[in-house]
This record gives structure tokens, sequence and C-alpha cells, in this order.
């Protein structure tokens, strides 16, 4: 496909929003997951530094 302008790239012939959406609830959904793995290791690091078996 050949886009004749950058608004053209970005409107994806009518199929933008779905394109773009998509992109950033993935985007959305990776960068949760590296928040949530980094606290969950935080906590787990506390716990064996305290001795906690939970």
């Amino acid at each position: 496909m050949a886009w004749q302008s950058w608004a053209d790239f970005f409107h994806m012939g009518g199929y933008g929003l779905y394109v773009w959406g998509s992109y950033a609830v993935t985007f959305g959904a990776l960068a949760a997951e590296a928040v949530l793995a980094q606290r969950r290791h935080r906590q787990a690091l506390a716990q064996a530094a305290a001795g906690d078996p939970a």
C-alpha cells in the first residue's frame, strides 16, 4: 500500500482507529505487565529478606 501523506498513513484506509487502537492496547498491556512484574519482584525480595515463607 502506498500512502500519499502522513495523514493517509495514520488513517490506514479507514482502519486507522482499529490499527492504532490495537497498538495502543497492546503497548498498554505490555507496560502494565512490566510494572506489575517489577512490583511482584520487589515484594518477593522483601519477603525473602524478612524470612516470610508466604
